[in-house]
Order: structure tokens, then sequence, then C-alpha cells
């Protein structure tokens, strides 16, 4: 049993990191802004599923494995890259929508899809789960197994309600734009321009 004081620690250093800029929460606020709150909560439960494989590799040792292995890493990174790149091509192909005609309709699963996807080939998710999460557990309070993996739904728990919260501003703001096909053509040319930037970032980033 984890105790409390440590499980509000690890709550508030969970939150801490959810907020603070990263690939996930910008790419939850450009999805938000092109195609509405609902779509930005259905990428957040694909970027949180996404989180219980990097969870299941922790409390396996997977993600030792692209912590030491440079072929594994990279090949990780690159598809993710690649990924990133097209929605990018996507994007800036993608013309004004009519409020009338629905906008530029991507359904759930599409949208779902493209949160697991951009959580699960992001190694460096997975590198971080495996120096973080252990910092909070003690094998005198039993299976660390166990533990982890209490930790690593609490964490996707709490990356959940923030990221819903993103979701919803940006909404917020891309409804009001989507009222001007300038704008809408703007927030497809700046959320490519920010997928470019997460696939560069990405495809340089390096174990640690």
């Amino acid at each position: 049993m984890i105790p409390i004081d440590v499980l509000l620690l690890f709550v508030a250093a969970s939150a801490a990191l959810a907020i603070s800029p990263g690939p996930d929460n910008l790419f939850v606020l450009t999805q938000s802004a092109m195609h509405g709150r609902k779509a930005g909560v259905c990428v957040t439960l694909g970027l949180c599923t996404g989180l219980l494989v990097h969870i299941a590799a922790v409390a396996l040792g997977v993600a030792a494995l692209l912590a030491t292995s440079t072929l594994a890493f990279t090949a990780l990174k690159l598809v993710g890259a690649a990924y990133l790149l097209y929605l990018a091509w996507q994007a800036f192909r993608a013309g004004a929508q009519t409020l009338a005609s629905g906008g530029d309709h991507v359904s759930a699963r599409s949208l779902y899809l493209r949160g697991i996807l951009m959580n699960v080939t992001n190694p460096k998710v997975a590198i971080f789960f495996l120096a973080f999460l252990p910092q909070f557990v003690d094998p005198a309070r039993g299976a660390s197994y166990i533990q982890l993996i209490t930790l690593g739904l609490v964490f996707m728990v709490t990356a959940f309600v923030i990221f819903s919260g993103i979701a919803w501003g940006a909404s917020r703001i891309g409804t009001w734009l989507m009222r001007s096909a300038g704008a809408q053509v703007a927030i497809n040319r700046l959320a490519g321009t920010v997928f470019v930037l997460l696939a560069c970032r990405l495809a340089l980033s390096r174990q640690a």
C-alpha cells in the first residue's frame, strides 16, 4: 500500500509535468482548436491508452531496452517523427470549412488512434516513466511491479484531467476562430508547423 502522502506528492509532480509544455499537451491543444472539444477528449483518451503501454513496459522492464539499445530507440522515434510529419502534411493541405458543413470532420476513432500512436511511438515517454516512477517505489511496501502499475494509473488519470481541461479551453478559442475562413487556414498552418517542430524534436532526441 502506497502511503497517502507519497501519492499526493506523486499527483502534484504528475500534474506539474502534464501542465508543462510538451508534445502531448501541444497535440491535444492543436487538435482541439481544429476539431473541437470532443476531438481533444478523444485524443486525450488515446494518449492515456498509450500510457498503458508504457506502464506495462516499465513494469515488465521493457523500457530498459529503449534506454540501452540505440537501435530500438532510433527505430521507434523515427516512426513517431514520420507520423507527425504525415499529420503536418494533412494540416498544411487542409482548406477552410464552413460551420454549416460541419467543419473538417475527423472520426472519433481516428482521433483516438492518433493519440495512441503519438504516445506509443515516443520513446522518451517510456524512458521518462523508467526514471520517474521508481522514485516513488519502496520495496518494503510490497511488490514493486504493483506499485509501478498503481503509480502509472494515477499518472494517467492526472494527465487525463489536465489534458481534458486543455481540450476544453482550446476548443472555445477554436470555435470562435472557425467563424473566419482565414482563421481556419491559419489554425491549420499553425498546427502543421507545430507537428513539424514536434517531429524534428523527436527525431533529434537522444537517449538519456
